[in-house]
């Protein structure tokens, strides 16, 4: 195993280098850069206010302020490091040495984790629009991605399997057959349709049936007299914000996972195993629970650690705009429209690596969970 771990860590690096450089070769072939977008921003503003001017001196000024001067433009292409050759522009992405202080003697220099920038030293640079760094930018966003993506994450596992059980056990019944219509219904339905319903029918419209969903938001910080409130208040009123949300985000996971397990199940209680406990006499419950769940779960087990990691990022664009929440998913839209290169390319660094090492731990669970998988054995 030790081998195995050792050569699939080596093979992340490759891997995540070139799916960066693929990103990082489209970036460059889009049109409307950071400097256009700055452009278009500022004859934006010129044309109001030459609008806001009506004529003479003021409207000619807001003529010119339409081409944007050339030194600014050069100091533009220097803070976006796009006046350096492609080459350069592509190994600043990944690692770049730049020393700050030259007295200081070339080993100090060398192994000064501050000469040195690029996405493999963890530096992501600061964002073209929002004068933030990007690792202070996802760290702000992330609570609110974390907080659905966890919860969902275990309501998810919890319910499907469960529900999967039941319906195995309860195969070809009436249970099943209203259970399965249920679930394929809300797999059918997309979460941003559901959301869109609960807002128009239980949102704070005037036109709702009833006022059951808060405006915006997670919490309710800035209501007066909220400081005050109870731990159990604040929780309690946490809880109340994530409701909707939450059931637009699982609403569509509970097919595949409930489906996966019953059928894993039915395929487990026809083995010869199985037969040959109930020849012994063992109890329904103590076969399914001993022996059939300890194999029919082996594949829905072993997808947990890059299902928990990649929670993380689980971020929606529609139902964040629905609900009015400032998550990840918001966060990387407005990045991509705006071109904001250093939160594209890190935010994709770090969910490229979390899902690598979700494979690797992916594959290291199935040896854990089932002793007859060896990797000695699939390597000879």
């Amino acid at each position: 195993m030790t081998t195995y771990i050792i050569r699939r860590l080596m093979l992340m690096f490759p891997t995540l280098i070139g799916i960066l450089t693929i990103t990082f070769l489209i970036i460059q072939f889009v049109p409307g850069g950071p400097i256009d977008q700055m452009r278009s921003l500022l004859r934006g503003h010129a044309g109001e206010l030459g609008e806001a001017g009506g004529g003479g001196q003021l409207g000619a000024m807001g003529l010119k302020a339409q081409e944007m001067d050339p030194k600014f433009l050069e100091e533009l292409k220097k803070t976006y490091h796009l006046d350096r050759p492609l080459w350069e522009r592509y190994l600043r992405t990944f690692i770049w040495y730049s020393p700050k202080d030259m007295n200081q003697p070339f080993t100090e220099r060398f192994f000064n984790r501050d000469n040195w920038d690029g996405f493999l030293m963890f530096k992501f640079g600061n964002s073209f629009y929002r004068n933030k760094s990007v690792l202070e930018l996802i760290k702000e966003k992330l609570p609110v991605s974390a907080s659905l993506g966890i919860i969902s994450f275990f309501m998810t596992y919890i319910i499907c399997v469960t529900l999967g059980i039941a319906k195995a056990v309860r195969s070809g019944s009436r249970f099943d057959t209203i259970s399965s219509v249920i679930v394929l219904i809300g797999y059918s339905t997309p979460g941003f349709v559901l959301g869109l319903l609960l807002i128009v029918f239980f949102g704070p419209g005037d036109r709702a049936i009833a006022h059951m969903i808060p405006i915006a938001g997670l919490t309710s910080v800035g209501t007066p007299g909220y400081e005050e409130w109870t731990f159990w208040q604040k929780f309690i009123d946490y809880l109340h914000h994530l409701a909707a949300p939450l059931i637009c985000y699982v609403i569509g996971g509970f097919a595949t996972l409930t489906m996966l397990t019953k059928n894993a199940i039915i395929e487990e209680m026809h083995k010869q195993y199985v037969l040959t406990a109930r020849s012994k006499g063992l109890t329904e419950n103590f076969i399914l629970y001993k022996h059939i769940l300890k194999n029919a779960l082996i594949p829905l087990i072993t997808g947990f650690p890059i299902a928990f990691l990649t929670m993380f990022f689980s971020g929606s664009l529609l139902i964040e705009q629905i609900f009015t929440l400032d998550g990840l998913g918001l966060l990387s839209y407005q990045a991509v429209i705006q071109r904001d290169y250093p939160i594209v390319l890190g935010s994709l660094f770090i969910f490229t690596l979390l899902y690598l090492v979700g494979q690797l731990l992916t594959d290291i669970s199935y040896v854990l969970i089932d002793r007859r998988i060896s990797f000695e054995e699939s390597q000879g």
